[in-house]
């Protein structure tokens, strides 16, 4: 259960961090770097969550559904 709360926590701070890189892209017409800071930790947190659920299948704390098997 605990992983599950945070892989959602992790996504919805994926989802925030897409619409402020676009807020920031709207508002600030290139004048500052947050468009990008808003992009990086986007991706740097997706890459940590393909990271979390790789460990969690391979420590057995979740278990891959097998479809397409």
């Amino acid at each position: 259960m605990f992983g599950k709360i945070i892989v959602v926590a992790t996504l919805v701070a994926i989802v925030y961090n897409l619409g402020a890189g676009l807020y920031f892209m709207m508002v600030d017409n290139g004048g500052s770097g947050r468009t990008v800071a808003a992009l990086t930790r986007r991706i740097g947190l997706s890459v940590a969550l393909i990271l979390f659920v790789m460990l969690c299948i391979a420590l057995g704390w979740i278990q891959p559904h097998g479809v397409g098997r």
